[in-house]
């Protein structure tokens, strides 16, 4: 093991966390303004601790995709890691990691269910369950050794992550009695940063044609990972003199407030995403890539952002920047992105991406957004004609009755769309009619 001090303590091994912070943190250690590796936890049975420990924690990424107009491929030996331990099969290891005083930086990505508290845990489980149970026997143990608590930038990607940790581990604490010493030691000594993190990342790459000559050139790696170049991390509070990211090049931002940085996110990337996909997945196409390359499809990705969902939240704040690397992103010829997986559950994704923009488009200018209600009809469209991939409910609700009757249906969105009835129902029977050639009828109208 390499004498660099472990002052990271990572939960999950899987490729976002080691093509993101693993290599942050690679950076950094290159760079010489931070010193320190990071010991991974594997936070549920089965996982890749194991094999991480037998290549002595290192690994090769990849970082390909389209940077300034230009396909860049990237290879890059992470060495960030120090080891790996599985608290199944080393549980007193796992506790045993609370005594180490350089210890001050908690990291995971346990996936969005991650972050949950089950209730039906003890204490003296060996592990507990969940992620948090887990966390709050880890800080029980370093409050009983009479040290310092940490800083947590949880990475799982749901609102306020950082509050939700927190939270979980207060009713862990108090459903285990572990004491008022120690609950106001957990508020006093810890931060828990809310963050927002971006980065697609396919991980090992088993789909591709050159993987055995990726194997090879990696001198047969079996934790090979890949990534996009573009990356970001946003994290509440200002830890730079303990963490320097900024001053390392990192793309991260200390904040007050993560909000903006989601709100842009989930409106312009993820708005665009869910925009587009229902239409193009009857109109014939399989990937964003595809998308991208047809030209009624990319100019009506390109009208819905610029035209409506960037006037709506504003251009300033990084907004346009963000929306032209969206769509640098969207050409990546190295990622394979369906859309058919992009289309899971599509109408609750329209209800928190979507409508809040045609909502805003509206009472700012007066008028509707032409794109997102094409976007509303092929929703509908879709659930009707397509391949739904939802609750068996929500498909049945959204295949029942009228159209109008459906956007009446305050179950599926919340509330009454049936303003929008107007200027959405001709595309829906367009497209309902078989004409796959909506897209480009609608920007010949438009």
């Amino acid at each position: 093991m390499s004498n660099v001090k472990e002052t990271v303590l990572q939960f999950g091994e899987g490729g976002f966390l080691r093509a993101f912070a693993d290599m942050f943190l690679h950076r950094m250690n290159e760079l010489g303004t931070y010193t320190g590796k990071a010991v991974v936890v594997q936070p549920v049975e089965r996982g890749l601790i194991r094999t991480l420990n037998e290549q002595g924690g290192a690994y090769h990424l990849y970082v390909r995709g389209m940077e300034n107009g230009e396909a860049v491929c990237r290879r890059t030996r992470i060495t960030s890691i120090s080891r790996g331990v599985d608290p199944y099969e080393d549980y007193d290891g796992f506790l045993a990691l609370a005594a180490n005083p350089d210890l001050r930086i908690i990291i995971s990505n346990t996936t969005e269910a991650g972050i949950e508290y089950l209730g039906t845990e003890s204490k003296d489980d060996r592990p507990p369950k969940s992620y948090p149970a887990k966390l709050t026997a880890f800080l029980y143990e370093r409050y009983r050794l009479g040290l310092p608590g940490f800083l947590l930038f949880p990475c799982e990607l749901i609102d306020g992550n950082g509050d939700a940790l927190h939270d979980c581990v207060r009713r862990y604490t108090a459903l285990w009695e572990l004491g008022e010493g120690f609950g106001a030691w957990l508020e006093r000594e810890n931060h828990f940063s809310n963050t927002l993190v971006d980065r697609i990342t396919p991980g090992y790459p088993r789909d591709d044609e050159h993987l055995d000559e990726l194997i090879a050139e990696c001198g047969g790696d079996r934790l090979i990972d890949t990534t996009e170049p573009f990356a970001l991390w946003v994290l509440e509070g200002n830890y730079e003199d303990e963490f320097p990211l900024v001053r390392s090049g990192i793309p991260a931002i200390w904040t007050d407030d993560v909000k903006p940085y989601k709100k842009r996110k989930v409106r312009i990337l993820n708005g665009a995403h869910t925009s587009m996909v229902p239409g193009a997945l009857l109109y014939g196409l399989t990937t964003v890539g595809e998308a991208m390359r047809d030209p009624a499809v990319r100019a009506f990705i390109e009208r819905c952002v610029c035209e409506e969902i960037l006037p709506t939240i504003g251009e300033g704040n990084g907004n346009r920047e963000f929306a032209e690397s969206v769509f640098e992103r969207f050409e990546n010829p190295f990622i394979r992105h369906r859309l058919q997986s992009i289309a899971l559950n599509s109408v609750s994704k329209f209800r928190v991406r979507c409508l809040p923009t045609m909502k805003e488009y509206r009472e700012k200018f007066g008028r509707d957004p032409a794109c997102l209600t094409f976007a509303l009809a092929s929703l509908v469209a879709f659930y009707r004609k397509g391949t739904p991939d939802d609750a068996p409910e929500c498909v049945e609700r959204m295949q029942r009755g009228t159209f109008r009757e459906v956007l009446a249906d305050t179950e599926l969105f919340g509330e009454d769309l049936t303003s929008f009835a107007d200027a959405a129902e001709p595309h829906y029977e367009r497209i309902m009619s078989g004409d796959r050639a909506a897209f480009y009828r609608f920007l010949e109208e438009k």
